[in-house]
């Protein structure tokens, strides 16, 4: 055997792992938006207990039903985003790279499973060339 097919055999079993591994995040992401939309009303009730001595409530309220969708909806698009990239990847879909990045840069802020799988990720699929690209900027002056 030689060493390119090494290299080839050795880089599809981390693909494939890696589609696994993103289904497994995407599943887990999914649980946690569909749990943080079931468990709304506790966390309103929770969070409005907290607003009993402050001046203007009505907008602490507004901006905690405000962040707490956008943490539902990020936590749906990691998911989704999770699970299409673990599909790509173990078919061999030509977007695989670009789905991958997508949900390697999604995953960045959760703790800690999705920073460690997604700077895999990025470090995986971003070119290892790219110093060339961004020209001086990260010379030495």
């Amino acid at each position: 055997m030689s060493a390119d097919e090494s290299m080839a055999r050795d880089s599809g079993s981390r693909r494939s792992m890696l589609g696994v591994l993103w289904l497994v995040y995407g599943v887990i992401r999914l649980v946690a938006a569909f749990w943080l939309f079931y468990m709304m009303p506790t966390a309103t009730v929770m969070f409005g207990a907290l607003l009993i001595r402050v001046p203007d409530p009505v907008t602490l309220m507004s901006a905690f039903h405000f962040i707490y969708a956008l943490m539902i909806i990020w936590s749906a698009a990691c998911g989704l985003f999770g699970l299409l990239a673990g599909l790509a990847l173990l078919a061999g879909w030509g977007a695989a790279r670009t789905l991958a990045l997508v949900a390697g840069f999604l995953a960045l802020p959760n703790l800690p499973l999705g920073i460690m799988l997604g700077v895999y990720t990025l470090v995986l699929f971003l070119p290892a060339g790219a110093g060339p690209l961004y020209g001086r900027s990260g010379a030495a002056r």
